[in-house]
């Protein structure tokens, strides 16, 4: 059921390099007194893996990883 629902749907897989990168996005956040939602920083981790922009409308929650590690947010 979930294969057939996502399957018009563009993935962007896990992977090793995903993983090290949420890892290093998350102590960063941590050592800056400011954590992240793991999903939150998830999706980052694969927008920078993949070096893809990501477009939201929640900026707020994404700005501090634009800022302190490259991700390029497509604003509004």
């Amino acid at each position: 059921m979930l294969d057939s629902w996502l399957a018009d749907k563009p993935v962007i897989p896990g992977s090793k390099a995903v993983a090290a990168i949420w890892g290093g996005l998350s102590a960063a956040a941590i050592q800056r007194g400011r954590p992240r939602p793991v999903n939150d920083t998830w999706v980052a981790a694969c927008c920078l893996a993949y070096q893809l922009p990501l477009a939201t409308l929640n900026l707020r929650d994404f700005k501090d990883f634009a800022e302190h590690h490259g991700l390029r947010l497509l604003e509004p």
